[in-house]
Protein backbone atom coordinates (compact mmCIF):
# COMPACT_ATOMS: atom_id res chain seq x y z
CA UNK A 1 0.00 0.00 0.00
CA UNK A 2 1.35 3.45 -0.91
CA UNK A 3 2.27 5.91 1.84
CA UNK A 4 -0.35 8.36 0.57
CA UNK A 5 -3.01 5.66 0.78
CA UNK A 6 -1.96 4.79 4.36
CA UNK A 7 -2.17 8.43 5.39
CA UNK A 8 -5.56 8.73 3.74
CA UNK A 9 -6.94 5.71 5.59
CA UNK A 10 -5.44 6.90 8.88
CA UNK A 11 -7.05 10.32 8.53
CA UNK A 12 -10.38 8.69 7.70
CA UNK A 13 -10.17 6.53 10.84
CA UNK A 14 -9.31 9.49 13.06
CA UNK A 15 -12.14 11.65 11.71
CA UNK A 16 -14.58 8.73 11.87
CA UNK A 17 -13.60 8.15 15.51
CA UNK A 18 -14.09 11.81 16.42
CA UNK A 19 -17.44 11.93 14.60
CA UNK A 20 -18.60 8.76 16.37
CA UNK A 21 -17.56 10.20 19.76
CA UNK A 22 -19.51 13.40 19.08
CA UNK A 23 -22.56 11.39 18.02
CA UNK A 24 -22.33 9.28 21.20
CA UNK A 25 -22.10 12.43 23.31
CA UNK A 26 -25.10 13.92 21.56
CA UNK A 27 -27.02 10.66 21.97
CA UNK A 28 -26.17 10.62 25.68
CA UNK A 29 -27.54 14.13 26.14
CA UNK A 30 -30.70 13.19 24.23
CA UNK A 31 -31.17 10.05 26.34
CA UNK A 32 -30.70 12.03 29.57
CA UNK A 33 -33.53 14.36 28.61
CA UNK A 34 -35.57 11.77 26.69
CA UNK A 35 -38.26 10.97 29.25
CA UNK A 36 -39.38 14.54 30.09
CA UNK A 37 -39.09 15.60 26.46
CA UNK A 38 -41.15 12.64 25.23
CA UNK A 39 -43.85 13.52 27.73
CA UNK A 40 -43.86 17.08 26.38
CA UNK A 41 -43.81 15.97 22.73
CA UNK A 42 -46.98 13.95 23.36
CA UNK A 43 -48.71 17.25 24.09
CA UNK A 44 -47.80 19.78 21.36
CA UNK A 45 -48.98 22.85 23.25
CA UNK A 46 -46.93 21.98 26.35
CA UNK A 47 -43.94 21.23 24.12
CA UNK A 48 -44.15 24.65 22.48
CA UNK A 49 -44.58 26.26 25.90
CA UNK A 50 -41.40 24.48 27.05
CA UNK A 51 -39.50 25.80 24.01
CA UNK A 52 -40.76 29.31 24.63
CA UNK A 53 -39.85 28.99 28.30
CA UNK A 54 -36.22 28.38 27.40
CA UNK A 55 -36.09 31.83 25.85
CA UNK A 56 -33.06 32.60 23.71
CA UNK A 57 -31.33 29.41 24.91
CA UNK A 58 -33.90 27.25 23.11
CA UNK A 59 -33.22 28.97 19.80
CA UNK A 60 -29.44 28.93 20.27
CA UNK A 61 -29.50 25.23 21.18
CA UNK A 62 -31.44 24.34 18.06
CA UNK A 63 -29.18 26.41 15.80
CA UNK A 64 -26.17 24.59 17.33
CA UNK A 65 -27.79 21.21 16.61
CA UNK A 66 -28.46 22.23 13.00
CA UNK A 67 -24.88 23.45 12.66
CA UNK A 68 -23.61 20.11 13.99
CA UNK A 69 -25.81 18.29 11.50
CA UNK A 70 -24.10 20.09 8.61
CA UNK A 71 -20.56 19.57 9.90
CA UNK A 72 -21.15 15.87 10.64
CA UNK A 73 -22.81 15.10 7.32
CA UNK A 74 -24.00 11.62 8.36
CA UNK A 75 -26.80 13.05 10.51
CA UNK A 76 -30.04 13.29 8.44
CA UNK A 77 -30.92 16.95 8.04
CA UNK A 78 -34.57 16.29 7.23
CA UNK A 79 -35.21 14.88 10.72
CA UNK A 80 -33.86 18.03 12.36
CA UNK A 81 -35.86 20.23 9.98
CA UNK A 82 -39.10 18.40 10.81
CA UNK A 83 -38.34 18.89 14.49
CA UNK A 84 -37.84 22.61 13.84
CA UNK A 85 -41.26 22.87 12.24
CA UNK A 86 -42.83 20.97 15.11
CA UNK A 87 -41.26 23.12 17.81
CA UNK A 88 -41.03 26.56 16.22
CA UNK A 89 -43.54 26.58 13.36
CA UNK A 90 -43.00 26.41 9.60
CA UNK A 91 -41.49 29.87 8.97
CA UNK A 92 -39.56 30.35 12.23
CA UNK A 93 -38.30 26.76 12.02
CA UNK A 94 -37.13 27.32 8.44
CA UNK A 95 -35.25 30.51 9.40
CA UNK A 96 -33.54 28.77 12.33
CA UNK A 97 -32.54 25.88 10.07
CA UNK A 98 -31.08 28.26 7.49
CA UNK A 99 -29.09 30.11 10.17
CA UNK A 100 -27.68 26.84 11.55
CA UNK A 101 -26.86 25.58 8.06
CA UNK A 102 -25.14 28.86 7.15
CA UNK A 103 -22.94 28.74 10.28
CA UNK A 104 -22.06 25.08 9.71
CA UNK A 105 -21.34 25.74 6.03
CA UNK A 106 -19.07 28.68 6.92
CA UNK A 107 -17.12 26.48 9.36
CA UNK A 108 -16.63 23.78 6.72
CA UNK A 109 -15.67 26.36 4.08
CA UNK A 110 -13.10 27.94 6.39
CA UNK A 111 -11.44 24.66 7.33
CA UNK A 112 -11.44 23.49 3.71
CA UNK A 113 -9.75 26.72 2.58
CA UNK A 114 -7.21 26.33 5.40
CA UNK A 115 -6.35 22.64 4.98
CA UNK A 116 -7.34 22.07 1.35
CA UNK A 117 -7.92 18.71 -0.31
CA UNK A 118 -6.75 16.68 2.70
CA UNK A 119 -9.52 18.20 4.82
CA UNK A 120 -12.16 17.16 2.27
CA UNK A 121 -10.97 13.58 1.85
CA UNK A 122 -10.87 13.14 5.64
CA UNK A 123 -14.66 13.41 5.64
CA UNK A 124 -15.59 12.23 2.13
CA UNK A 125 -14.45 9.12 0.31
CA UNK A 126 -12.22 9.57 -2.72
CA UNK A 127 -14.86 7.98 -4.91
CA UNK A 128 -17.39 10.68 -4.03
CA UNK A 129 -14.77 13.39 -4.43
CA UNK A 130 -14.03 12.16 -7.94
CA UNK A 131 -17.74 12.21 -8.79
CA UNK A 132 -17.89 15.90 -7.75
CA UNK A 133 -14.75 17.01 -9.60
CA UNK A 134 -16.86 18.70 -12.26
CA UNK A 135 -17.95 21.36 -9.72
CA UNK A 136 -14.37 22.53 -9.29
CA UNK A 137 -13.81 23.07 -13.00
CA UNK A 138 -17.27 24.31 -13.99
CA UNK A 139 -17.39 27.57 -15.96
CA UNK A 140 -20.94 28.19 -14.69
CA UNK A 141 -20.09 27.60 -11.05
CA UNK A 142 -22.71 29.88 -9.47
CA UNK A 143 -25.57 28.49 -11.55
CA UNK A 144 -24.43 24.90 -11.01
CA UNK A 145 -24.19 25.30 -7.23
CA UNK A 146 -27.61 26.97 -7.12
CA UNK A 147 -29.18 24.06 -9.05
CA UNK A 148 -27.45 21.42 -6.90
CA UNK A 149 -28.76 23.02 -3.71
CA UNK A 150 -32.20 23.68 -5.20
CA UNK A 151 -32.80 20.11 -6.38
CA UNK A 152 -34.23 17.93 -3.56
CA UNK A 153 -32.35 14.74 -2.77
CA UNK A 154 -28.85 15.96 -3.64
CA UNK A 155 -26.09 15.36 -1.04
CA UNK A 156 -25.94 19.05 -0.05
CA UNK A 157 -23.80 18.57 3.07
CA UNK A 158 -21.24 16.57 1.09
CA UNK A 159 -21.21 19.18 -1.69
CA UNK A 160 -20.59 21.84 0.97
CA UNK A 161 -17.25 20.22 1.79
CA UNK A 162 -16.26 20.50 -1.85
CA UNK A 163 -17.13 24.19 -2.32
CA UNK A 164 -14.01 25.30 -0.44
CA UNK A 165 -11.92 23.77 -3.23
CA UNK A 166 -13.54 26.07 -5.80
CA UNK A 167 -12.91 29.79 -6.49
CA UNK A 168 -16.34 30.68 -5.05
CA UNK A 169 -16.24 33.25 -2.23
CA UNK A 170 -17.90 32.45 1.10
CA UNK A 171 -20.52 35.22 0.97
CA UNK A 172 -21.51 34.15 -2.56
CA UNK A 173 -21.81 30.52 -1.50
CA UNK A 174 -23.88 31.30 1.60
CA UNK A 175 -26.26 33.53 -0.37
CA UNK A 176 -26.74 31.07 -3.23
CA UNK A 177 -27.05 27.95 -1.07
CA UNK A 178 -29.36 29.57 1.51
CA UNK A 179 -31.82 30.80 -1.12
CA UNK A 180 -31.69 27.49 -3.00
CA UNK A 181 -32.34 25.47 0.18
CA UNK A 182 -35.58 27.30 1.04
CA UNK A 183 -38.04 25.04 -0.90
CA UNK A 184 -36.74 21.78 0.59
CA UNK A 185 -36.41 23.18 4.12
CA UNK A 186 -39.86 24.79 4.16
CA UNK A 187 -41.46 21.53 3.00
CA UNK A 188 -39.91 19.71 5.99
CA UNK A 189 -40.83 22.40 8.52
CA UNK A 190 -44.37 22.58 7.13
CA UNK A 191 -44.71 18.84 7.66
CA UNK A 192 -43.32 19.13 11.19
CA UNK A 193 -45.66 22.03 11.96
CA UNK A 194 -48.62 19.98 10.73
CA UNK A 195 -47.58 17.14 13.07
CA UNK A 196 -47.44 19.62 15.93
CA UNK A 197 -50.99 20.70 15.12
CA UNK A 198 -51.97 17.02 14.86
CA UNK A 199 -53.01 17.61 11.25
CA UNK A 200 -51.73 14.20 10.27
CA UNK A 201 -53.39 14.03 6.86
CA UNK A 202 -51.72 17.24 5.69
CA UNK A 203 -48.40 16.07 7.13
CA UNK A 204 -48.63 12.78 5.22
CA UNK A 205 -49.42 14.65 1.99
CA UNK A 206 -46.47 17.01 2.49
CA UNK A 207 -44.04 14.18 3.23
CA UNK A 208 -45.34 12.07 0.32
CA UNK A 209 -44.95 14.94 -2.14
CA UNK A 210 -41.50 15.74 -0.72
CA UNK A 211 -40.38 12.12 -1.04
CA UNK A 212 -41.59 11.95 -4.64
CA UNK A 213 -39.88 15.21 -5.60
CA UNK A 214 -36.70 14.08 -3.82
CA UNK A 215 -36.65 10.84 -5.79
CA UNK A 216 -36.97 12.79 -9.02
CA UNK A 217 -34.26 15.15 -7.76
CA UNK A 218 -31.86 12.27 -7.12
CA UNK A 219 -32.32 11.07 -10.71
CA UNK A 220 -31.73 14.60 -12.03
CA UNK A 221 -28.62 14.95 -9.84
CA UNK A 222 -27.17 11.68 -11.11
CA UNK A 223 -27.83 12.75 -14.68
CA UNK A 224 -26.07 16.09 -14.08
CA UNK A 225 -23.07 14.34 -12.52
CA UNK A 226 -22.85 11.85 -15.38
CA UNK A 227 -23.20 14.55 -18.05
CA UNK A 228 -20.67 16.92 -16.48
CA UNK A 229 -18.11 14.18 -15.82
CA UNK A 230 -18.45 12.92 -19.40
CA UNK A 231 -17.93 16.46 -20.67
CA UNK A 232 -14.66 16.67 -18.71
CA UNK A 233 -13.44 13.39 -20.15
Amino acid sequence: MKLDEKQYRRRRKIISGISFALLCALFGVVCFYAKPLMELVAEPERFRAWIEGQGLLGYVTFVAIMCLQVVIAVIPGEVVEIGAGYAFGAISGMLLCLVGVAIGSAIIYGFTKLFGYKMVEAFISREKIQSLKFIQSSKRLNLLVFLLFLIPGTPKDIITYFIGLTPMKLRTFLLISSVARIPSVISSTMGGHALGLQNYMFAVIVFAVTATVSLIGILIYRRICRKENQAEN
